[in-house]
């Protein structure tokens, strides 16, 4: 098993909390870190933005990604969603551990 770092953008906390909870309740990941007061500027369908949100980054195993991703889009409230898995190349034996026991499905 791989443990894999997920990071999700959301518009707000209230957003990102039902998201984590609902994917650690689903056992899509074995927990979440929620940093509000992010702030993002980008260029959405030709206009330059800058707008508060909130950043989630998700623990999980490359066996639930697949399913995460999916139900993560199915959550999300924008049209195209900052959904990005980075593998973690080492990872402590007892964390990776947590992550797989807690994303058994």
């Amino acid at each position: 098993m791989q443990a894999l770092f997920v990071y999700i953008t959301m518009p707000d906390e209230t957003s990102a909390r039902l998201l984590a909870r609902t994917l650690v309740e689903e056992r899509l990941c074995a927990g979440a870190n929620i940093f509000p007061g992010l702030q993002s500027v980008y260029r959405w369908q030709g206009n330059m933005e800058e707008h508060g949100e909130c950043a989630c980054i998700l623990k999980t195993s490359d066996e639930r990604w697949a399913a995460l991703e999916k139900r993560a889009r199915e959550l999300h409230p924008y049209e195209t969603p900052c959904i990005a898995a980075l593998a973690a190349e080492h990872v402590h034996l007892p964390f990776l551990r947590w992550i797989a026991e807690e994303t058994r499905s």
